[in-house]
């Protein structure tokens, strides 16, 4: 096939029917060179298409001016080339999530026993004598009763099925939720192309085969392309190949770029050769669409399938790997199966008959259970537990009561006929028992949690804050560290030169053009003109009188600025030197803290431009340019006294230095070694260092004084000058005067740390980390040790809750080790959106505020549901059980219940969950990991409620005849018709309910409990529309609700008892809880030692260890399954059987991938594939060079990233 396109003109290689024949290349040609690397695909290129350009001309396209645009010709490249778009897999339906939700055991139990209800209404025993069955018969046979038997059973039935449309309506939306916030993510993932010569941004999805892309240091590849111009590329492809050392890209040695892959370091353009399903990434995940399908299909045909009749593309699969990946309900879990090989017949038939059983699941948590889960889950186990023994207890005792007043009393034998009778009475004991345990357990908790973080979620977004993760909401509350990046957080990220040192003189603000020599100004205009990136520009403002566009790296505008400011222009020296000019390119990356560029001069010798930050460029000049525009030399002496007289001045008023140098080498010297960068990056020529402001935001100094107050320490990590750090942090309130805090640089920071063997102690940590405030010119890595090391220390009580916030691609591991990480939306690159788990929309440090206050909400409106919830629960267990015992009849019928429950649950989740946050949560110090769910002030509340209501119900139950005038309903027979009496009791416990409803607004015993409850209309139309349905229920309820029509005097009377309940609350705050020692606090986090044991089991990962072996056996399967190199061939042998499996349909189970920051739901977050950083205490993160918004280049960066973070990209998107 590939002759053949060589062969012809172009534009012949293919019949011309189809649409592949408006180009002189097709969809598989470009798919099987994308699968060569290196050598051999350098020479599929020159054999078949002379070179890049040679593909650039088949796909018509420019290498410089990029594509028209023209709608008509993308259209044509989607047809022939398909869509960048792998299609996500198919949202759960509607009737899957209600069956999903019929499977609660509760609901299980309960409609079983409304079907024998059911049943046992509808047959009649023959001849069955009253009186021979004793009393118990008695009554059941009134006249027109007997035919409503079933109404009880079929109101059960009814009302299940509410309960379970209800849970399956919210975990819809929440689903739809998600996907909404999903594309949302996806929308806003652009990428840089280039199209009608113009420098423009488009969305991802909408990048065609055939665009130019231009791609620099942090981008994450949205398709595959080869590369047409490049300088100084290093990626990451351990995402797709499991090797974790970068790979050099160049156009002679490897142009090969794939979709997933990071650019680790330098910038360049490429031309885009396959997008979507036809890139590598799209390729794997068809494959891993294909290999779900054909395990379903492998289950179907388990019984028929003869030993060798498998499909060979599974056989392909099985071969590279058997992984099936079921999205279960907590998120996906990793199903692990053996490579199968012809000989094992009989592990096959062992595994057929396995098949039938589902798999076991290997979960893999990323960080521990979020605080609050441990918390609820142990809770929810709890009040379970007890909810079971009641409920058993109350049904043995209403059996044995029956059991032995009919048979032991009244001295009857058990005949015949009367069976059917008794059994009802049983069914009828039996689903009281149920019904006590339906309203002990509460369901609603799963519900208030998720309803709680949805509503935070939606809301956060409107504060700037993406939440792609939803535990780290509530995780924030707990926060009581925040280490923050200097440039973009705490300052404007709008930077502007305002000092300079330039011929030996120090000018306080920008000096005029003519106050400079015209050679030196010549050199310094070309010098930074040339040697910053060419993406970076000024462009003007948008609106007229606003302030100029500063677009690409800050730093290099401000130098661009002070150009423009110089009264000279940067663009015509750029388009005399276009990019393809330069020699070479020594990206900025955070180990060489500088950039330089190389240009061939028309004599053979070369010059070479640097940048970078003033102490480390100044180490390397041996002269500087003297007010006559004459390099002098430049000795130690004279280096200490301008870091004295010229830097440390600039620093100190905060300003960030950066110097620019040049150097020549001559022709007569020859090429140099320029791989020996040592030797290249030295005996520089300084020509000027200047001070750049970048000024503090102004609404950032209130920020941090809320967080100190709230109890939060704001600690500051740069890659900037010492001087600059301690003024900045000085401004913003971090450091505050007659405080000992300390302010240390990365390297002396280390020293401290370290042992004699360079590895980390964590004692000598603990020593430095709680008075440190400011760490300056630091690494990532070092940022890494410290948010470790923070969150590792046992020193302070409870343990450290660590927020980090991060922009640079080697912030990876630190955002990923912290608790809550925040990537930067407008500086932070892909790679650190990746692996947060907030995206700060604004980049400012104020939206991390607004986010502690939500993540405090979360946890204080899950309080107040819980402080609720549970008053309910004690009510109406202890009428249910004490009911049934006294009288052998629940007051609180069960389909009454079951309304209670709905209410109480559902729309009280909703109430509660939704309050909005208020300032005065930032007043108090985070509640940290062991603090109880429910403190001694909510269990005074629970408890002096309970006996409120327990008094009035127990009351109205064995006096209400009396003093209400009416019928006693007590001791009534089996299908009498609903008495006013129990009608009472059902009506004053829901009027209860729904006033202690407001009182559980506050959970710190504040008085005011209708303080802003207009501010929430949900719980306003809450509150209403339950009393609505209670008046409806009451009214016209009647048999189903066991209920009769109440009159006006009866339902004021209602009302007037729920009224209490507000006074009552009064009464109970007014009682100080320190005086009630006997109260105890409950939902406790995990205690000390559990966490202590866990420690000890891999870093703080719930895991034993069967389970560490599993994962370090998936990293190895992982790694299987991402050597693409034998993969691919594998496939291709196969390929003619792959394609009609490349349906939608099989497709279905490939997430949408390409370049976005994943939103995995938090319960998909606690399955995830490990990141090596987590397979083994062995593997220690390198310390390699690595970014920070440093010295020269803010928001720069680049170098090496810790393995830690490879296979991320498949980590957070299958």
């Amino acid at each position: 096939m590939a002759n053949n396109t060589a062969d012809h003109p172009p534009g012949n290689s293919v019949a011309e029917g189809n649409h592949d024949g408006d180009f002189g290349v097709t969809v598989m040609d470009l798919r099987e060179l994308m699968e060569l690397r290196s050598a051999e695909a350098v020479g599929k290129i020159q054999d078949v298409h002379g070179d890049v350009q040679g593909i650039c001309r088949r796909l018509k396209t420019s290498p410089i001016e990029g594509l028209s645009g023209n709608p008509v010709d993308l259209e044509k490249r989607h047809a022939a080339f398909g869509k960048n778009f792998i299609p996500p897999k198919k949202a759960k339906t509607f009737l899957q999530l209600v069956w999903e939700a019929l499977q609660d055991v509760t609901l299980i139990i309960l409609e079983i026993a409304a079907i024998i209800s059911l049943g046992l209404s509808f047959y009649h025993p023959p001849g069955g004598d009253s009186e021979a069955c004793g009393e118990a018969a008695s009554g059941v046979e009134d006249e027109g009763e007997a035919q409503a038997g079933w109404i009880e059973g079929a109101a059960i039935l009814f009302s299940v099925i509410i309960v379970v449309l209800v849970t399956a309506f919210n975990d819809w939306s929440k689903e739809k939720q998600f996907r909404g916030l999903q594309s949302r993510i996806e929308q806003e993932q652009k990428f840089t192309v280039i199209r009608k010569g113009q420098v423009i941004q488009i969305p991802v999805a909408e990048l065609v085969v055939g665009d130019i892309a231009q791609i620099k240091y942090g981008d994450l590849l949205p398709a595959d392309g080869i590369l047409i111009q490049g300088n100084d590329l290093k990626i990451d492809e351990s995402s797709l190949t499991g090797e974790s050392d970068q790979v050099r890209k160049s156009m002679e040695k490897d142009p090969m770029l794939l979709s997933g892959t990071h650019v680790m370091e330098g910038s360049g353009r490429m031309v885009v050769s396959a997008v979507g399903l036809n890139s590598q990434t799209g390729i794997i995940f068809t494959l891993l669409g294909a290999s779900e399908s054909d395990e379903e299909k492998k289950v179907k045909k388990s019984k028929t399938r003869a030993a060798g009749g498998e499909c060979p593309v599974h056989l392909s699969l099985s071969l590279s790997l058997s992984l099936s990946l079921s999205l279960s309900a907590d998120g996906i879990a990793l199903e692990i199966q053996p490579l199968k090989s012809e000989e094992a017949a009989e592990s096959e038939e062992k595994e057929d008959k396995e098949e039938a059983k589902p798999v076991k699941k290997v979960n893999v948590t990323k960080k521990e259970k979020s605080v609050l889960q441990g918390k609820l889950t142990k809770l929810a186990v709890q009040i379970g537990k007890a909810g079971l023994i009641m409920s058993a207890v109350t049904v043995i005792i209403l059996i044995l009561f029956f059991v032995i007043d009919t048979f032991g009393i009244q001295g009857r034998t058990w005949v015949a006929e009367c069976t059917p009778i008794y059994i009802q009475y049983f069914v009828k004991f039996f689903i009281i028992g149920v019904t006590v345990l339906v309203v002990a357990v509460p369901e609603g908790l799963p519900l208030a949690v998720t309803i709680s973080l949805a509503y935070s979620v939606k809301k956060m977004m409107k504060d700037n804050n993406l939440v792609r993760h939803l535990d780290a909401c509530e995780t924030m509350g707990n926060a009581t560290a925040i280490c923050s990046d200097k440039t973009g957080t705490l300052t404007m990220n709008r930077m502007t030169v305002v000092q300079a040192y330039v011929g030996d003189t120090h000018y306080k603000k920008v000096p005029e053009p003519d106050a400079i020599k015209p050679e030196t100004l010549e050199v310094m205009v070309n010098s930074i003109s040339i040697n910053s990136a060419y993406t970076t520009k000024i462009l003007p403002p948008e609106k007229e009188g606003g302030l100029p566009r500063h677009v690409g790296n800050k730093t290099e505008c401000a130098l661009l600025g002070l150009v423009l400011e110089l009264k000279r222009d940067y663009q015509p020296i750029r388009e005399e030197i276009p990019e393809e000019k330069l020699y070479k390119v020594y990206t900025f990356n955070s180990s060489r803290k500088s950039m330089s560029t190389v240009l061939k001069n028309a004599d053979g010798g070369y010059r070479m431009y640097s940048k970078g930050a003033s102490e480390i460029v100044l180490r390397k000049c041996s002269s500087v340019l003297d007010a006559q525009g004459k390099a002098r030399v430049f000795k130690l002496k004279d280096r200490d006294e301008m870091v004295h007289k010229v830097i440390e001045p600039m620093a100190c008023d905060g300003l960030r230095t950066i110097c620019v140098a040049y150097r020549d080498f001559p022709a007569e010297a020859g090429e140099p070694n320029w791989e020996n960068e040592n030797e290249i990056l030295n005996d520089l020529t300084c020509i000027v260092v200047v001070g750049i402001e970048d000024p503090v935001r102004p609404e950032v100094p209130e920020a941090i004084s809320k967080c100190q107050r709230a109890g939060i320490t704001v600690r500051m990590v740069t890659g900037d000058n010492i001087n600059t750090a301690r003024a900045i942090a000085t401004k913003c309130g971090i450091l505050l005067p007659g405080e000992d805090f300390l302010c240390m640089e990365g390297k002396e920071f280390n020293q401290q740390i370290r042992n004699d063997q360079g590895e980390v102690e964590q004692e000598r940590l603990d020593k430095v980390w709680p008075r440190l405030r400011v760490l300056a010119r630091s690494s990532p890595t070092d940022k890494h040790t410290l948010v470790k090391g923070i969150i590792d220390s046992t020193v302070l009580e409870p343990r450290q809750v660590v927020a980090v916030t991060g922009d640079g691609t080697n912030d990876g591991p630190a955002l990923k080790k912290a608790d809550v990480g925040f990537a930067m939306g407008i500086a932070g690159t892909d790679v650190a959106k990746e692996a947060s788990d907030i995206i700060l929309t604004d980049d400012n440090f104020t939206s991390i505020v607004k986010a502690v206050m939500w993540g405090r909400n979360v946890y204080d409106s899950i309080s107040k549901f819980l402080q609720f919830q549970l008053t309910v629960n004690v009510v109406a267990v202890i009428v249910a059980f004490t009911g049934a015992c006294i009288t052998q009849d629940s007051p609180l019928k069960a389909v009454q219940m079951l309304w209670v429950n709905l209410i109480m649950d559902t729309l009280a989740s909703l109430a509660l969950a939704t309050e909005p946050p208020t300032e005065s949560l930032l007043l108090r110090r985070p509640y940290g990991r062991n603090k109880p769910l429910i403190s001694r002030t909510m269990m005074k509340n629970i408890l002096g409620h309970a006996v409120y209501q327990l008094v009035i119900i127990f009351t109205l139950l064995f006096a209400g005849e009396k003093i209400f005038d009416i019928d006693n309903g007590r001791n009534s027979p089996l299908h009498s018709p609903p008495s006013e009496h129990y009608t009472i009791v059902f009506n004053v416990f829901v009027m209860m309910q729904l006033f202690n409803e407001i009182n559980a607004r506050k959970i710190h015993g504040e008085r005011n409990v209708f303080e802003g409850i207009y501010r929430n209309p949900i719980f306003c139309s809450v509150v209403l529309g339950t009393f609505v349905l209670q008046i409806v229920i009451v009214q016209f309820g009647g048999k189903p609700f066991s209920c009769t029509s109440l009159t006006i005097d009866q339902w004021l009377w209602c009302v007037f008892i729920g009224v209490g309940e507000l006074l009552w609350g009064q009464l109970i705050s007014a009682i100080p809880t320190h005086h009630l020692k006997f109260l105890k606090e409950a939902g406790h986090g995990a205690t000390k030692e559990e966490i202590h044991a866990e420690e000890l089991t891999e870093g703080a990962d719930e895991i034993d260890h069967a389970e560490m072996e599993l994962r370090r056996g998936q990293i190895l399967w992982f790694r299987g399954l991402n050597r693409i190199q034998t993969q691919i061939k594998v496939v291709n042998a196969f390929r003619s059987s792959l394609y009609p499996l490349e349906s939608p349909e099989s497709r279905s189970a490939i997430h949408c991938f390409m370049a976005h920051p994943e939103f995995v739901p938090q319960s998909e977050e606690e399955a995830r594939i490990p990141i090596i950083e987590e397979t083994g205490d062995e593997i220690e993160i390198d310390p390699l060079p690595s970014s920070s918004s440093a010295g020269a280049e803010g928001g720069g960066g680049g170098g090496g990233e810790p393995p830690s973070a490879s296979p991320r990209s498949y980590e957070s998107s299958i």
